[in-house]
């Protein structure tokens, strides 16, 4: 069947983390990670190649001092019982503390239609089991439970973060047990850092997906799979089964290096599966990965194998001319 979302990439540039989300209003509304992580933008349009050129508005900016002063991180947008939410990761430094950021998960809430416009209010932090280091929450529902999935540090465990996924009391609040449900482990997920991180949720054919980044955030950065069957119990880690290898990854010939953090929508006319996702177009990279600002997000027509499972193919050349630096140092 031929595809009938024509999309050119990048779709808008330096801009990490992508979330694009299709609601009931017709609209695509887009938030990410800002080169200067200092603050949560959001901007709609009716199309995803329009966000490009939409305004971006400005929701919620980075206090002073206090846990939420630094490093805003992967900023998503969720409709919640009439309600919009956004989950970002924050930090109270920029400095790194025995091997890692000090990221916390947090939340705040809006109640107007338009999520652009109206009052956000601060829900505070999402407390966890640990008090570690913990990033990009994402949340979904399923049979009537709203459930919470994030990366965290475990002392006890290699690497910087572990998956887990909860039940939520509310959307700021975790309601008991809190499970792994995987770890880096394979030597795709452990190129330069172990980490499994930016997760994301598909429900299909009677399946739950989440998919999620490994690696270090340069050429290596990936992503892999979970599979769950949609009547099985979600909080049981033998509920899951992990893809063997990446199911996306750079493509060298076509110069997109790094594909991830991934989120998912739908074509305008909902016929279609799109996975929105950022990558480089070089791998010499100065200093941390994570402050070189030209991650640029970019999407995707995909679609599925016989078996009812995500066939994402290899990521697209680009088809625009990209504007900004190649090359800057913040």
């Amino acid at each position: 069947m031929a595809r009938k979302e024509e999309l050119k990439n990048p779709i808008i540039e330096q801009r990490a983390d992508p979330w694009i989300y299709k609601h009931t209003d017709g609209y695509y509304y887009f938030t990410a990670s800002v080169p200067e992580y200092d603050r949560i933008e959001l901007r709609r349009a009716k199309t995803i190649q329009g966000l490009e050129d939409a305004e971006p508005i400005t929701v919620w900016t980075k206090p002073d001092e206090g846990p939420m002063s630094n490093l805003i991180w992967a900023p998503e947008l969720h409709y919640i019982d009439g309600k919009w939410y956004v989950y970002y990761a924050a930090a109270w430094t920029s400095e790194i503390i025995n091997g890692l950021f000090d990221h916390r998960m947090f939340v705040i809430e809006n109640d107007s239609p338009n999520p652009l416009e109206g009052e956000w209010v601060e829900k505070g932090q999402i407390k966890t089991d640990l008090d570690t280091f913990s990033l990009d929450a994402t949340t979904f529902e399923h049979n009537g439970t709203q459930y919470l999935v994030w990366p965290q540090k475990d002392p006890e465990i290699t690497g910087n973060s572990n998956l887990y996924i909860a039940p939520l009391k509310n959307p700021w609040t975790i309601e008991g047990p809190q499970v792994m449900i995987s770890k880096p482990e394979y030597p795709w997920e452990i190129k330069g850092f172990w980490v499994n991180e930016g997760p994301a949720v598909l429900k299909r054919n009677g399946k739950i997906f989440i998919t999620y980044s490994a690696s270090a955030t340069d050429e290596n950065y990936c992503m892999g799979i979970l599979t769950a069957d949609e009547n099985a119990d979600l909080l049981n880690p033998e509920s899951w089964k992990k893809s063997e290898g990446p199911v996306f990854q750079t493509n060298f010939e076509e110069r997109q290096y790094g594909p991830g953090h991934n989120s998912f929508t739908v074509s305008e006319d909902g016929s279609e599966d799109i996975i929105v996702y950022h990558a480089r177009t070089y791998t010499e990279i100065v200093g941390d990965p994570l402050y070189d600002p030209n991650r640029h997000t970019r999407a995707q027509v995909f679609t599925w194998k016989e078996d009812g499972t995500p066939d994402f193919g290899k990521p697209v050349p680009d088809q625009k001319e990209i504007k900004s630096p190649q090359k800057v140092s913040l």
